[in-house]
């Protein structure tokens, strides 16, 4: 399984993610800011307090994402 080791926020809700097998991609993180507790990424404050915790991106009150998952989608979404 693929960990996150490091995340970088920029503006426009892009994320840059570096997995543990030094794979790196800037994903662009809207597509997956719908309704309900992913709505508060929407502010971009917010979305720049994103930390890594036990290899998944994470934000206050509970909103994270599964690595795998998002391994998957950076590699078919890179140029």
């Amino acid at each position: 399984m693929k960990n996150i080791i490091a995340a970088q926020p920029f503006d426009n809700k892009l994320l840059n993610v570096v997995f543990d097998d030094g794979a790196s991609f800037k994903v662009d993180m809207r597509p997956f800011i719908k309704s309900g507790v992913s709505q508060a990424l929407n502010d971009q404050s917010y979305f720049n307090r994103v930390v890594v915790e036990d290899g998944y991106i994470t934000w206050p009150k509970g909103f994270d994402f599964c690595p795998e998952f998002l391994y998957q989608y950076a590699v078919s979404h890179h140029d």
